[in-house]
């Protein structure tokens, strides 16, 4: 992804991160963890929330690292849970939000990142999206377990993506960590 998507993207982020800052319990309850995998894995933000937020510049790379950027992003999550047990701190069922205008370059971890998602998806301790934008191999994203499967987004709605994303973790803050919500219809996703 370069060009004119990518910086579609850059803005989708600074308008998901704006959204979050302006409702009071959004900004003090969703906590953000931002990891690219553009040529290697790089974790650009740990858990932080919308006030502390540090937006990275995002740059096209050659490779796609997806399944260590995903092991990653399961690692993060992980210890984040535990930091929250460890201080007797009821959670919200964490987030892994993927997106990809490719495929795996590390096929190597691929099967590895698929069982480890595929037990945490099955015990619910996290909930995968995925999105793929154009250049995304659909079929192989398939076989992660993402919540609705792969969801394909024309790469200039990113804006759309990203508000419907905080105004769906805007309904969660306001609600108990044990309440079943259901989130709202995504306007953005390309259905042909």
């Amino acid at each position: 992804m370069s060009g004119a998507p990518i910086q579609e993207l850059q803005r989708g982020i600074e308008q998901y991160r704006d959204e979050l800052m302006g409702d009071n319990l959004a900004r003090q309850r969703v906590e953000v963890a931002i990891i690219t995998f553009g040529n290697t894995v790089r974790t650009e933000q740990t858990f932080t929330t919308a006030d502390s937020l540090i937006l990275p510049n995002l740059q096209a790379g050659g490779y796609t690292p997806m399944a260590a950027a995903l092991l990653e992003g399961i690692r993060l999550v992980e210890g984040r849970k535990q930091d929250y047990r460890d201080h007797g701190v009821a959670y919200y069922r964490p987030w892994i939000f993927l997106i990809t205008d490719g495929e795996p370059t590390d096929a190597d971890l691929w099967q590895s990142a698929l069982n480890e998602l595929k037990t945490k998806v099955e015990a619910k301790s996290l909930t995968l999206f995925v999105v793929g934008v154009k250049g995304a191999n659909m079929n192989k994203l398939r076989e992660l377990p993402a919540l609705n499967g792969p969801q394909s987004l024309d790469q200039t709605r990113f804006r759309d993506l990203f508000i419907w994303l905080s105004q769906s973790q805007k309904g969660i803050a306001a609600s108990r960590p044990d309440d079943q919500l259901s989130l709202p219809a995504p306007n953005w996703v390309i259905t042909s």
